[in-house]
């Protein structure tokens, strides 16, 4: 019976632990952006260079 108290309270302490891990991330913004790299992957250009290119006038325009 002792053994089914500390595995209760192991699987708790584990089940508060990811809570708290998850709270962080949700406010610091981990899961905010969820559609834009699943559509990244389809609009992306075979070549790098291009890939570049145009990341730099993304990154001019944000600036602005």
């Amino acid at each position: 019976m002792e053994l089914l108290y500390l595995m209760i309270l192991c699987s708790v302490s584990l089940a508060v632990i990811f809570l708290i891990i998850f709270i962080y991330n949700a406010r610091k913004g981990q899961f905010d952006d969820d559609e834009s790299p699943a559509v990244r992957i389809l609009l992306d250009k075979d070549n790098p260079d291009e890939r570049d290119e145009q990341g730099e006038e993304k990154d001019r325009k944000k600036k602005r």
